[in-house]
């Protein structure tokens, strides 16, 4: 299964991707950066839980499935949007098949915008991004528009695609930013709105929530070899002051220099990694839930179990049952 530093840009992958398909994922990889990306697939098999780096807009524009998320299990068919806060998990169970186009912002892109748009109010960006995650405290939700407003879409979704892969030059910048203007003019509206951060499903220090949907590193080596180091040893029993040490700077510095780069604590970052492993080996083994869940470093199962609900919206021995209705599909390792 694909990490949320594994790839950058890469909407859920299935295992029957076209020649064609597989020939963008290429493109896509060493485009140069640009704050508005889509792609447009189609998924016949389950796709694991995975989060990327990016706010995102998935369209469903065929087909329906079963998404797991923090919002729990819904199913979502034409006519649906799901949106997604960067950093947070999400997986589909295709029935059938399932066509999608993904909308991926860069969250620096998107605090721009926001603060723009309440220019009256806000004297800086951080005014904006405080904003942002009050009044969207949901960091993930399914925004149901319905099936003539999504015909709608189409055409401004179908253009911002092949954009997309054409690379577009900085001179088609502003045709892009238009299509995305006028999805969201009918998307966003719709969206739930809070004026607090309250309930368990908003986002907490459980998961993080605001990398950047780059392809370039974090604004501090100290970051990204911090997170590195939590990718490449899940299980270990990792204390702030350890990471620390490990990047030669202060406890209270190194907090600093995450959270600047990732949003969240280095410890929140790494329940997400955690629950991401969880998943995956829950579908693929039948290892019990208790071993799976001490292997990804939780010693205490109820303890996993909240985790893994928290973040995928599903209870361990639900989401393992669920996952094998369906062949498994091969992933890359």
């Amino acid at each position: 299964m694909m990490g949320a530093s594994d790839r950058s840009d890469l909407h859920l992958t299935g295992a029957n991707h076209t020649d064609q398909s597989e020939a963008a994922s290429d493109r896509s990889e060493v485009r140069e950066f640009t704050p508005i990306h889509a792609r447009t697939e189609t998924f016949h098999h389950p796709v694991d839980p995975v989060a990327y780096d990016s706010v995102k807009f998935i369209v469903v524009r065929g087909g329906s499935a079963r998404l797991f998320s923090e919002f729990g299990c819904k199913h979502v068919n034409i006519g649906d949007v799901i949106v997604l806060a960067a950093n947070t998990l999400c997986g589909a169970e295709p029935e059938d098949w399932i066509t999608t186009t993904t909308l991926y912002l860069d969250r620096e892109y998107v605090i721009d915008q926001v603060f723009w748009q309440y220019a009256a109010q806000f004297r800086t960006r951080l005014d904006a991004s405080t904003f942002l995650d009050a009044h969207y405290a949901e960091p993930a939700q399914v925004v149901r528009i319905g099936e003539g407003r999504a015909g709608l879409l189409m055409p401004w979704l179908d253009e911002l695609a092949g954009l997309s892969l054409e690379s577009p030059a900085p001179e088609r910048y502003y045709r892009a930013q238009a299509l995305l203007f006028s999805v969201l003019d009918v998307v966003v509206p719709n969206l739930k709105t809070t004026d607090a951060r309250v309930g368990a499903t908003q986002r907490t220090a459980a998961f993080p929530s605001h990398p950047r949907h780059r392809q370039f590193l974090p604004l501090r080596d100290e970051a990204r070899h911090a997170a590195q180091l939590l990718a490449a040893d899940r299980a270990r029993p990792w204390k702030v002051p350890d990471l620390a040490a490990e990047v030669h700077l202060s406890i209270s510095q190194f907090r600093r220099v995450f959270v600047d780069a990732f949003g969240k604590s280095p410890i929140a970052y790494l329940a997400m990694l955690r629950a991401e492993r969880m998943a995956h080996l829950l579908k693929v083994t039948d290892s019990p839930i208790s071993v799976i869940a001490a292997s990804v470093g939780w010693g205490d199962p109820d303890f996993a179990a909240r985790q893994f609900r928290r973040g995928i919206g599903v209870a361990p021995s639900e989401y393992r049952r669920i996952s094998r209705t369906a062949p498994l599909p091969t992933y890359p390792e």
